[in-house]
């Protein structure tokens, strides 16, 4: 009887300390975007975005006109948080500049944050552009939020992400996935035409 009471006991304190755990790690993510309410907008975009990629990497085509190889790259290889993937494409579209742009300059300026990146871009907090690029933030996260929940109604993939949750920043980089992402269904699947050939239809073009 006894130990029986102490093998349930020490299943109830694994459990506890699993699910205190997996919490701690989905808090991990920090945009640093320098606002509280992007930041956990970004978050949620960040879990969505893990949640099911493939759709993840079809958004930021049919939103920003950036390719799907170039997205999965940043994902899988460069381990970039989706998060920090769609503030970055987002940014850029706003200065109707290459996402890829915004990427470089901001692995060239280690520990800095989104917040920095954006003011030095000439984006000051309570700015019309600032609003501008909320605007587009909260957007994206209504279209990911509105698909990840039909993905749970219907038995999809969504929150069975691949990897564990971004991490703080490691040298400076930007909210890494800690492990390559689950796809779901193969390949996704190759525009028509082009082939993600680098030319995307929107201003946040890879």
């Amino acid at each position: 009887m006894k130990k029986s009471i102490i093998t349930l006991a020490l299943a109830a304190s694994l459990a506890f300390s699993a699910g205190v755990q997996a919490q701690t790690i989905s808090l991990n993510y920090s945009p640093r975007t320098g606002d509280v309410w992007i930041d956990a907008r970004l978050g949620e975009i960040n879990t969505y975005g893990r949640g099911d990629p493939d759709y993840f990497y079809d958004d930021m085509y049919s939103s920003y006109g950036v390719p799907r190889d170039y997205v999965r790259d940043l994902y899988v290889n460069q381990r970039w948080a989706p998060g920090d993937i769609y503030y970055a494409c987002a940014l850029a579209q706003l200065l109707d500049r290459p996402c890829r742009e915004i990427v470089g300059d901001y692995n060239r300026h280690p520990g800095q944050g989104w917040g920095a990146l954006a003011q030095r871009m000439g984006i000051q907090p309570g700015s019309a552009q600032f609003h501008a690029l909320k605007g587009r933030v909260d957007k994206g996260h209504g279209k990911l939020k509105a698909h990840g929940r039909g993905s749970q109604s219907s038995g999809g993939s969504q929150g069975s992400p691949g990897g564990k949750p971004g991490n703080a920043p490691q040298g400076g980089k930007p909210q890494h996935s800690g492990g390559k992402p689950q796809q779901s269904g193969g390949k996704p699947q190759q525009d028509k035409g082009n082939q993600d050939k680098g030319k995307g239809k929107g201003n946040g073009r890879g």
